[in-house]
């Protein structure tokens, strides 16, 4: 064993002479680095993206709530004792929550909100749908949002300083309370500072509520308001189906009293922590979901009467629902770059093979002269990885210009195979060359070797196939999302090695079976072109038959048009998902959702909206989300909806939206019941069932389930019925929501849209298209295929460039038998014509085939925003270039190399290749 000896002239030598190829490998790994090393960075970044949207898009969701328990206020002589600071408690409950946060977790937080309700009380002037509570905020510096006040003044304490510590009597007078109203709820209630609200709890006593004066909100972008929005504007179905609620607010001076006007347990103390969106990354949200967790694990149990901290979040649902993105996000990405990865590596090994074919004499020559093979495979392996590493550097650096970083882990494969394919192959080819092995004269021994290299290709076949089927099954039997332990946070390059494989490994096996079919259908051809006189038509067929058993051309042909096509595939299939997502989450062009107070006017307002220009239908409907259903002795709460059956059908027929034939029973009743239809996500709302419509203040309405109503926006349970018969069952709709059809519908609604919100279809869609995840994915496929077709068509270049010596020898050896120039293109033409032809074909198919196999594991509905995976949209009109391409490319590349071999001389075509 010695050490290689490198004879540096020779590695100069090469390198020159072979510059064109060399640099071509280098700008393949390049530009293969660029992509697979700037992906990994931006998909981080996009995570962090993610994360700070799904935070914004929370509303409230994520809050982390404290509540803690009121010491009791029991006095000496057995009556309650009014404690004048107990809004300086409110202040240290809040700061006590915030200190059991600790320093990490609050820095991610917004200040923390204090607030103090109490119980819903009805309004007793002859309304049973209205409810009002008492509200006190207070914000981290003690003192609530500020206000203006347009009448009357703050509320003040219903005692004077000196009797401030008064006990009051169990079972006494009902306590005063003083409470400021906004303009908006005092136009509703029409009350006026002085007025007393008519108001009683549950068990009918009576709560005396005086209204101190009228304010408006300095700020109403303040996140304290967000907290009670019913004390800025009445709120409907806070208290359930059709009740409206309004909120009176306390100040420091006035909180006492409405500890004395409510039971012991009536007035809760509530501390609210938002996260800061602008704040949180990725890892962030990780070790703050975390810390939520334990906190939650370790909170104090509701059923125990003592003051300690018990808290309440749905921080980590939304973390893990943001998480599940991701992982999809990112493991489809990683499909996606596996399928470059495999394109790219097969062009490196058809580009050392064509760059093995060049050196053949140079390396034999060198071999003769006594370079061992270890020293040929040192200074070629110099060589390559000097190339490779050039190539990834230059990569990497335009990575990181373009990408918050740049990453390595995808880039090894592609250096390892441009660094060890042009080495194994020279040093292979070297000793072959040189080598004194003779054929066996014995035909047993021929068969024996002849079997031998047979079975070695069939065991590599079968390998792939099985990893193939492998990768299949298990990406349907687990998925796309990687498992992960409950609580720990899959990190979001996903992970699922095997199944993100299962696209490349299944065209890499339809490749293979392909390669199988293709030398026996030439074959074919050659036997029925013997039959035929014209020798133009032998030589073509022949020329096929000799080249069609090349594996490297057919497989980066293959590899490349099928996982392009997957790709186009797979962005058509989720922009589709995505407009499916925005009409079941709309409704139709447009959405009118009408606030409470002017819920009144909507039948006008859709009448309004209905004669506008350009208006095909306008429905008006109640939609409540809070509904109290009875199904099988449980309350389930679902989306009700009531509507004009018939009018909803018509809706339903003017758009993309499914069909429901469904609403025709809605006319008919069975049991004197009123018909409805259900629809579930878990099955607890069957067709068949017998429901119970649930109401405050008011019998329930019986209903029976008769059908599966169609989706009403991302509601997972919804129950549907007829507006008229409802009504004529006792409970009159109260429309708050107008569904708006036609070319002018966004712009009549906006031009309506007073005391209501508009949805618009068309901004829906474009702020689904335009998240981080969903806008990274789709540039990500279609990046991918334009390097997977770049790929292919050079892969085609050097697939030719590597045959064209032979071919032309051929030829040029043809013409001097009398074969014209342009009879010698057709015949080149059909040598390199009939693999394209067939990849331009079958590459599609194989890829759309892949597409329907793999996308419904995909999890493409967590992108999307549909509650089912998307249906498989073939992108023909993508698909269709994709097969002219390749055809059109062969078209280019026979004149050009005639074009460069035409001057060559008889005496060189005669002893070419003669040692």
């Amino acid at each position: 064993m010695r050490p290689p000896v490198l004879h540096w002239p020779s590695i100069r030598g090469r390198a020159l002479a072979d510059a064109g190829p060399l640099l071509l490998v280098a700008a393949v790994v390049a530009v293969v680095t660029l992509l697979a090393g700037a992906v990994p960075p931006l998909l981080s970044a996009t995570a962090d993206d993610a994360v700070q949207d799904a935070f914004r898009r929370a509303n409230g969701d994520a809050d982390i709530a404290v509540h803690a328990r009121w010491e009791d206020d029991d006095g000496p002589n057995g009556g309650r004792v009014r404690h004048p600071r107990l809004a300086e408690d409110v202040d240290d409950f809040r700061d006590r929550a915030a200190e059991a946060l600790g320093p990490s977790l609050r820095a991610a937080l917004h200040p923390p909100v204090a607030t103090v309700t109490s119980a819903a009380l009805k309004i007793t002037d002859g309304s049973v749908l209205r409810t009002f509570q008492l509200t006190y905020l207070a914000n981290d510096h003690g003192r609530g949002p500020h206000v203006t006040w347009i009448a009357g003044g703050p509320p003040r304490a219903a005692v004077p300083a000196a009797d401030s510590h008064t006990e009051v009597p169990y079972g006494g007078p009902p306590w005063p309370v003083q409470v400021g109203l906004s303009e908006a709820d005092a136009d509703a209630l029409e009350l006026r500072p002085g007025a007393d609200i008519p108001l009683e709890d549950d068990q009918g006593r009576v709560t005396k509520v005086e209204v101190s004066g009228i304010f408006r909100a300095t700020d109403s972008a303040d996140p304290a308001w967000r907290l009670a929005p019913s004390l800025l504007h009445p709120v409907s179905g806070a208290d359930g189906v059709g009740t409206t609620r309004f909120a009176g607010l306390l100040s420091p001076d006035s909180l006492p009293d409405a500890r004395l006007a409510f039971d012991q347990d009536q007035l809760q103390r509530t501390t609210w922590f938002a996260p800061n969106p602008g704040v949180l990354t990725w890892d962030s949200a990780q070790a703050i979901a975390k810390t939520v967790v334990a906190l939650k694990a370790t909170s104090g149990s509701s059923g125990v009467l003592d003051s300690s901290l018990k808290w309440e979040t749905q921080l980590d649902a939304v973390l893990r629902d943001v998480r599940s993105q991701v992982s999809t996000a990112s493991t489809q990405a990683s499909a996606l770059l596996t399928g470059v990865l495999a394109a790219a590596i097969l062009v490196l090994l058809l580009a050392a093979d064509l760059l093995t074919r060049r050196r053949v004499p140079t390396l034999a020559a060198a071999r003769q002269r006594g370079a061992a093979l270890p020293d040929l495979g040192a200074e070629l392996l110099l060589e390559s990885a000097g190339v490779a590493l050039s190539g990834a550097a230059a990569g990497l650096a335009l990575a990181h210009a373009v990408a918050p970083g740049a990453s390595w882990g995808w880039v090894v494969p592609v250096v390892l195979a441009a660094a060890a394919a042009g080495p194994a192959f020279g040093t292979l080819a070297a000793a072959r060359a040189t080598r004194d092995r003779r054929v066996p004269a014995n035909r047993t021994a021929r068969r024996w070797a002849r079997r031998t290299g047979q079975l070695r290709r069939a065991t590599l076949e079968a390998a792939v196939l099985i990893a193939a089927v492998a990768a299949l099954v298990t990406l349907h039997q687990r998925g796309i999302l990687p498992a992960a332990p409950s609580g720990d946070a899959a990190g979001p390059d996903g992970g699922a090695a095997l199944p993100t494989s299962a696209p490349a490994l299944g065209v890499l096996a339809g490749t293979l079976v392909l390669l199988r079919l293709l030398p026996a259908g030439t074959r074919l051809a050659l036997k029925q072109a013997l039959r035929s006189r014209r020798p133009l038509a032998v030589f073509c067929t022949a020329r096929a038959a000799a080249t069609s058993a090349r594996v490297l051309p057919l497989l980066v042909l293959m590899t490349s048009v099928a996982l392009a096509s997957f790709a186009l595939t797979l962005d058509a299939t989720s922009r589709q998902g995505l407009a499916d997502g925005a009409w079941h989450t709309v409704g139709a062009d447009a959405r009118l959702d009408v606030s409470p107070a002017a819920a009144a006017s909507t039948p006008v307002l859709a009448r309004r909206i209905a004669a506008a220009s350009g208006v095909r239908q306008a429905v008006a409907a109640q939609v409540s989300d809070r509904a109290r259903v009875v199904a099988d002795s449980l309350i389930v709460t679902s989306r009700l909806v009531i509507v004009d059956a018939s009018a909803f059908q018509r809706l339903l027929a003017s758009t993309p939206l499914p069909d429901a034939p469904a609403l025709t029973r809605l006319a008919a009743s069975g049991h004197g019941d009123v018909p409805a239809l259900v629809r579930s996500s878990d099955g607890g709302l069957r067709p068949g069932m017998r429901l119970e419509l649930l109401r405050d203040g008011a019998p329930a309405i019986q209903l029976t389930t008769v059908g599966t109503a169609p989706a009403v926006g991302d509601a997972g349970d919804v129950v549907l019925v007829d507006a008229a018969t409802v009504a004529a069952a006792g409970m009159p709709a109260v429309p708050n929501t107008v569904w708006v059809t036609g070319s002018g519908a966004a712009r009549a609604v906006t031009a309506n849209a007073v005391g209501a919100d508009t949805v618009l279809l068309t901004d829906v869609l474009r702020a689904r298209r335009t998240a981080p995840l969903t806008s990274g994915l789709l540039r990500l496929a279609w990046a991918s295929a334009a390097t997977l077709l770049a790929l292919g068509l050079l892969g085609l270049a050097l697939g030719a460039a590597a045959s064209a010596p032979e071919r032309w020898q051929t030829l040029s050896r043809l013409r001097t038998l009398g074969l014209r120039p342009r009879d010698a293109r057709w015949v080149a033409a059909a040598e390199l014509l009939p693999p394209v032809a067939v990849v331009a074909v079958v590459g599609p198919l194989l890829g759309v085939l892949l597409a329907r196999l793999t996308l419904d594991s995909l999890a493409l509905r967590l992108l999307t925003g549909q509650v089912a995976d998307p249906a498989l949209v073939t992108p023909w009109w993508l698909l269709g270039p994709v097969t002219v391409v390749l055809p059109a490319a062969v078209a280019v590349v026979v004149p050009v190399e005639s074009a460069l071999r035409r001057r060559r001389r008889l005496s060189e075509v005669l002893r070419a290749g003669e040692a």
